[in-house]
């Protein structure tokens, strides 16, 4: 498999790129956000690379940063989400944003994405929102450090983020320990 691909940029295209490695021009896919950021043509260009066999081709997606490339590969995982629209998924929209909806339940979001229609996205939602990881938000250490110990205890991530959040709300923490013991007392009710 190929992980990535370091090399001159030689076409620049919509439908795609054509990476030249020591005398082999590869085509990627990448999302339409990345042909913006990528430099001038004949430039060097790094990208992480997800491979897709199929019976009949092999095809390579193409990312800026490893963590856009670990959300296309858990998007490919959803039943009837191929590699095209994970790609036009994050085509639309920004890794942060597309976790944060996803996070939130918002369909509305993942439906103005092209090709997402409400089961579809429905089925993101159901089958990712445990999956995917947590979008930093502005909440402080105490409180991310909380839900982690929650999650290993084995609630549910929607769960325990519920439950701080009812808890962290009604006051101001400064250990992990005493908002855990309030949030645990909440949960055990």
């Amino acid at each position: 498999m190929i992980g990535s691909l370091r090399g001159k940029l030689i076409l620049k295209r919509p439908s795609g790129i054509i990476v030249e490695v020591h005398g082999v021009g590869y085509e990627v896919h990448v999302p339409f956000s990345l042909l913006s950021d990528l430099p001038e043509e004949g430039s060097e260009v790094f990208l992480f690379i997800h491979t897709n066999v199929k019976d009949d081709s092999i095809e390579l997606y193409g990312f800026s940063d490893e963590r856009e490339r670990e959300v296309f590969r858990t998007l490919l995982g959803v039943t009837g989400v191929g590699p095209r629209l994970a790609l036009n998924i994050l085509s639309g929209a920004k890794v942060d944003s597309l976790l944060s909806a996803i996070d939130a339940g918002d369909t509305g979001l993942l439906t103005a994405l092209p090709g997402v229609g409400k089961k579809t996205a429905q089925r993101i939602i159901f089958e990712l929102r445990e999956k995917l990881p947590v979008v930093e938000t502005e909440k402080d250490r105490v409180f991310d450090d909380a839900l982690s110990a929650l999650v290993s205890l084995g609630y549910k991530k929607s769960t325990a983020r519920d439950a701080l959040e009812k808890v962290y709300r009604d006051g101001e923490f400064k250990s992990t320990e005493k908002l855990l013991k309030e949030t645990l007392k909440v949960l055990m009710k």
